[in-house]
């Protein structure tokens, strides 16, 4: 998602009781670019793999998770403004807001290879094995051909059969959707057959620890690492990228760098 929508201050962000707790806590920190609009976050490869957004800002770029820097970028040129982004094959994919245009990058040099057209507004995009997946900021899911980029089928997301909107950034875990809810401390994992929410992770500890004066800079960004078994989760404009893992904390988890932030 773009920025504060007109009258979001007037709607509480949608919130899930849990389901299923997952139990995960924060393994370690790393440092993020503050400047960051994060939209979109996949690790691939043993690299960690960004999309930001603004006018102007908005960039692909592949990120050196342990220091936070930049190794390799493009700008996505005005006047679109950049949403979720995936790898598919030896591309990524990436989704503009507004517009209803996408790009395809070469995942090697970045270069931009083609554009595509979808309707309605981007917001995430994730992958299965053979399709991808897009959200657009209400309670529906688009399943896309990553060929032609031509829709498939949908699904609308649920919570006990209540619609639940501002499915953001997306990430495909274990034959599982796990999306952010725009505005919200939450991630929750989606059934992809029926769209029931089957799973609530809470991450208001992440977003206290943050306590950033910008409206904007909210929660939003999911990258899971499977060889790793580990969940990376940053905001828009955090200074920090935070590492989850299953199961209790041991004695050398948490992030050492935020003491006070009890993680």
């Amino acid at each position: 998602m773009g920025v504060q929508l007109a009258n979001a201050q007037q709607r509480p962000p949608e919130t899930v009781k849990p389901v299923l707790d997952n139990s995960y806590h924060v393994a370690a920190c790393y440092p993020h670019d503050p400047k960051a609009f994060t939209q979109g976050l996949f690790f691939y490869d043993g690299a960690l793999y960004e999309s930001t957004g603004h006018v102007g800002q908005s960039t692909i770029r592949r990120i050196n998770l342990e220091s936070g820097e930049v190794e390799q970028s493009a700008n996505v040129p005005p006047p679109f403004f950049g949403e979720g982004s995936v790898q598919w094959k030896d591309e990524i994919l990436s989704l503009s807001w507004k517009a209803g245009v996408g790009f395809r990058w070469n995942l090697n040099d970045f270069k931009e290879k083609s554009r595509f057209s979808y309707a309605g507004e981007g917001w995430g995009l994730t992958r299965t094995d053979n399709e991808l997946i897009m959200s657009d900021g209400t309670n529906q899911l688009r399943f896309i051909d990553p060929e032609d980029f031509s829709e498939k089928r949908r699904i609308a997301v649920t919570a006990n059969g209540r619609p639940i909107a501002r499915l953001n950034e997306l990430e495909w875990i274990d034959g599982k959707i796990w999306a952010n809810i725009w505005m919200s401390s939450q991630i929750v994992g989606i059934n992809p057959d029926s769209g029931a929410i089957s799973s609530v992770i809470n991450l208001k500890p992440l977003t206290d620890a943050i306590a950033s004066s910008d409206f904007n800079a909210v929660l939003n960004g999911i990258a899971w690492d499977a060889k790793g078994e580990r969940l990376l989760v940053t905001g828009k404009r955090w200074p920090w990228l935070f590492e989850l893992r299953k199961g209790p904390p041991t004695k050398d988890a948490g992030c050492k760098t935020l003491p006070a932030a009890k993680l």
